[in-house]
């Protein structure tokens, strides 16, 4: 779990608790006598990658620092419908009132690993990998990007700071692709440089000036693969924009080192997951 911010992810689960319970349950304050102890367990409803059961625990004990939480599976794992993730015990009111953060955390997490998987799965058989953007939800970065490396895909730059991308906008406002680089390598030396490129004149361009890794933008498949044919392995050909899951095996197979895709993270649906409260005797 490198990466992972841990003080911003309770200052999220703080803000999540006190955005729901506010001043307090008042239904289950209602109906269920405080201290009252019992179990309950939640479940794929649909088949699943699992990530993030961790913060079920971090989330409850919140709550109450009692509860003890068994999870029956490990992150990354793919699980069918019906599969038990996990088990807590603790007292009711505890468990109700903290259900629907834990889900809203957990079906988050577990829909980005999910979606991840099927685009990892989809170039195994090439050389490609699979990584994320910074197109994430705010707050959310190190968490979503956790669920990401759970599902087999890989991850991009963190934030602004751990790497340099010269996009479009960058090369208008330097002046050209050899300036930006120039400037990026005389500012940061030991950081990877990036350039993205529209069209194989700046390809060459960026290649012949030191990128270490050149992104392809918006280009189809006849374009990558002449991107391949002139530049090899000199360095890292990297594909963005409009990848899809059904046209990210094509792309992977004209031989391109990795494709990046935002919708692994601003567009995976929510797991479907449910949270049960068992019978007293089970």
């Amino acid at each position: 779990m490198n990466h992972i911010d841990w003080k911003n992810v309770d200052n999220l689960i703080e803000m999540a608790l006190q955005e729901d319970v506010g001043s307090g349950d008042v239904t289950t304050g209602s109906i269920i006598p405080k201290g009252q102890m019992g179990k309950a367990q939640i479940t794929a409803k649909k088949p699943t990658v699992v990530a993030g059961l961790f913060l079920v625990e971090r989330i409850l004990r919140r709550l109450d620092p009692t509860i003890t939480v068994t999870c029956n599976v490990s992150d990354g794992k793919k699980v069918n419908t019906g599969s038990v993730l996990c088990r807590m015990e603790g007292p009711y009111d505890v468990l109700l009132t903290g259900e629907r953060t834990v889900l809203n955390f957990l079906q988050r997490l577990c829909g980005v690993a999910t979606l991840s998987h099927r685009f990892a799965r989809a170039v195994r058989h090439t050389r490609c990998k699979v990584l994320d953007t910074r197109k994430t939800t705010p707050g959310f970065r190190s968490l979503e990007k956790y669920a990401v490396r759970c599902a087999g895909a890989h991850n991009h730059r963190i934030g602004l700071y751990d790497a340099i991308l010269i996009k479009e906008n960058h090369i208008a406002a330097a002046g050209s692709i050899p300036k930006a680089i120039k400037k990026s390598r005389k500012a940061h030396p030991d950081l990877p440089v990036e350039v993205e490129v529209r069209n194989m004149e700046e390809m060459v361009l960026a290649v012949e000036y030191g990128a270490d890794i050149v992104l392809l933008d918006n280009m189809n498949l006849g374009q990558i693969s002449k991107g391949v044919q002139l530049v090899g392995d000199r360095v890292t050909l990297e594909v963005s924009g409009g990848v899809t899951l059904s046209r990210v095996r094509q792309i992977a197979e004209t031989g391109v080192h990795r494709v990046s895709v935002g919708a692994l993270t601003h567009s995976a649906p929510s797991a479907d997951l449910s949270m049960l409260i068992l019978p007293t005797n089970s």
